[in-house]
């Protein structure tokens, strides 16, 4: 019997109109125009690996968490 399992995608906007997925448990990543696209050619990606690896499932999910350091705020551009 076949069953869903979730992982986690992080998605980022590269320069230009390009989006970044990736796989956090799986250290594998993506890109699409859209970031449906993204997401869509990450979960193919994460399949294909899961299939030729024979991975086990459910894979453990990274601990997420934030942290801050200090830091200069860039001056944004003023228009011309």
């Amino acid at each position: 019997m076949t069953e869903m399992f979730t992982f986690t995608a992080m998605v980022q906007k590269k320069e230009g109109d390009w989006y970044i997925s990736s796989c956090l448990e799986l250290n594998i990543s993506s890109q699409g125009k859209t970031i449906e696209e993204a997401v869509s050619n990450l979960k193919e990606a994460v399949e294909i690996h899961i299939e030729r690896e024979g991975l086990d499932l459910p894979i453990k999910r990274p601990f997420l968490t934030t942290f801050k350091v200090a830091g200069k705020r860039s001056e944004e551009k003023k228009p011309q």
